[in-house]
């Protein structure tokens, strides 16, 4: 999992931009854009083919949600490794390194024979995606007129919202009508397409500065950075406890059909796309506390998925209600790790992608662990709900800290 960069937390990633001709500066978004479609579909998709994947490779739908771990331990192993392997290299050049592996892992994905390929496949394919968002948010800023840069990356990443909203539905749907590899193999001729955009369209910027990256690490030593990352761990992680395996709930208990699946995935690509632009305006009003009621809020909606699920209707509804809650919590998130390791937030920033994706895979296999232990797929969404109730926890804590200190602070003032 990737994640947008709010406005405000936007603005202390950028750099200062040079002055830019907005045509290219432009395309080289739209290129940018192209390639964070691809990547959000490839990272999402697989939740809609789980059955077809399942039954093709003769594992069980538990195993087959592995895979969603196996993508997102990728991501939370690669991502500081590649952003350590790539720091000294021009920047576009480092974009298109990264989507090379993009490319290389899903057009694995596309011809895996058996199950243990196409983890390893989803693995390489996910190596790229926490190094190539925080890279991308600096050139983003960067290419644009002073002032633009939260616009720019904001554009950058509404490849991500489509992805949801477009990516992995119609993923889906192509996948249920032609394989489940056709989907891999579709999005490995658009990584291709992205990175001939990138190679074309994104300037080369050899003034760019690199990051120092000992001091990008000295910011994890702060406590208040890495509760920040535990809360996305949690805090997100309740989501893919469920998302992982919504294909079986929704056709095994709600009643959906295998094509009108993908329908409901649009559906939850609409909330998800009204969640994050809400998400954002609520974090640059109120931070914490908006944070935290909308982690009550999200708890609660997988408490309620447990029984709404085994109406067809109750479902849809719960599922898109849950979409614009799960996708909130994303910009307050994001901005809280950047406002608190404002010292080196390009590290900080990568590493929270990685918490988002760590969350992922942590959720895939809870969810996975109450199927084989037999408790039954609405298990699955309470399970959820205790998973991002411990990221609330975490939150409250963090909240409790800054008080503390706020408090320390005004009285050393006073005295």
């Amino acid at each position: 999992m990737h994640s947008p960069v709010p406005q405000e937390g936007a603005q202390r990633l950028s750099v200062p931009p040079t002055a830019a001709n907005p045509a290219p500066s432009r395309l080289a978004l739209l290129a940018l854009s192209v390639a964070a479609f691809a990547i959000g579909t490839t990272e999402f998709v697989i939740m809609g083919l789980l059955p077809e994947v399942a039954q093709d490779l003769h594992v069980s739908i538990p195993s087959a949600g592995l895979l969603v771990s196996g993508y997102a331990l990728g991501v939370a192993a690669g991502a500081p490794v590649l952003a350590a392997l790539t720091a000294r290299l021009e920047r576009r050049n480092a974009l298109l390194l990264l989507l090379g592996l993009f490319i290389l892992g899903n057009a694995l994905c596309a011809v895996a024979p058996s199950y243990g390929v196409l983890m390893a496949a989803r693995v390489v394919a996910a190596f790229c995606h926490g190094s190539f968002f925080g890279i991308g948010a600096v050139v983003a800023s960067h290419i644009v007129p002073r002032g633009q840069a939260a616009r720019a990356i904001a554009l950058m990443f509404t490849g991500l919202t489509l992805a949801n909203v477009l990516g992995v539905p119609f993923g889906t749907f192509l996948g249920q009508w032609a394989g489940w590899r056709s989907t891999f193999a579709a999005v490995t001729v658009l990584g291709v397409i992205a990175a001939i955009a990138v190679w074309r369209l994104v300037p080369a910027l050899p003034d760019l500065a690199s990051p120092d990256m000992r001091r990008e690490l000295g910011v994890l030593r702060k406590p208040q950075v890495l509760l920040a990352l535990a809360m996305t761990v949690l805090g997100f992680g309740g989501v893919f406890t469920v998302f992982t395996y919504i294909a079986p709930i929704l056709q095994d208990v709600s009643g959906v059909s295998v094509g009108a699946t993908g329908w409901v995935l649009i559906l939850f690509g609409v909330g998800t796309t009204i969640g994050n632009t809400l998400g954002g305006r609520l974090a640059d009003w109120r931070l914490m506390p908006s944070l935290i009621a909308v982690l009550v809020v999200l708890s609660l909606i997988m408490f309620a998925f447990a029984w709404t699920m085994h109406s067809t209707v109750g479902a849809i509804v719960t599922v898109f209600v849950w979409g614009i809650a799960a996708f909130a919590t994303v910009p307050p998130l994001q901005m809280r790790v950047v406002q608190q390791a404002s010292e080196g937030p390009h590290l900080a920033s990568t590493l929270n992608i990685a918490a988002f994706n760590l969350g992922n895979a942590i959720g895939a296999f809870v969810g996975g662990a109450m199927i084989d232990l037999g408790k039954g797929l609405p298990s699955v969404s309470v399970a959820g709900a205790i998973v991002a109730l411990l990221g609330l926890l975490v939150t409250l804590l963090s909240a409790a800290l800054e008080r503390r200190r706020g408090a320390a602070l005004a009285c050393a003032v006073g005295a």
